[in-house]
């Protein structure tokens, strides 16, 4: 899962070597937290309009979150 998330914001910026996903922990035992964090100046393009981009990262995330029998949550962090 942190690969993927990774590889998806690092396609999508100007600085890949800025991008990093750290793996929270959650609670229950099938849930995980990814947040990401990019440069500054790439937060726009992550985001997107309207989240429009963020939204689509998260739908995306939460596919692949199915096929692997989990649940996902994707935080993109200052």
């Amino acid at each position: 899962m942190k690969e993927l998330l990774e590889y998806i914001a690092k396609s999508l910026v100007n600085n890949p070597g800025e991008v990093s996903v750290t793996e929270v922990s959650m609670d229950t035992d099938r849930s995980i937290m990814l947040e990401l964090r990019v440069a500054r100046e790439d937060m726009g393009k992550v985001i997107g309009r309207q989240g429009k981009i963020a939204r689509t990262i998260r739908t995306i995330m939460k596919a692949a979150a199915v096929k692997a029998n989990t649940r996902v949550q994707v935080e993109i962090v200052q």
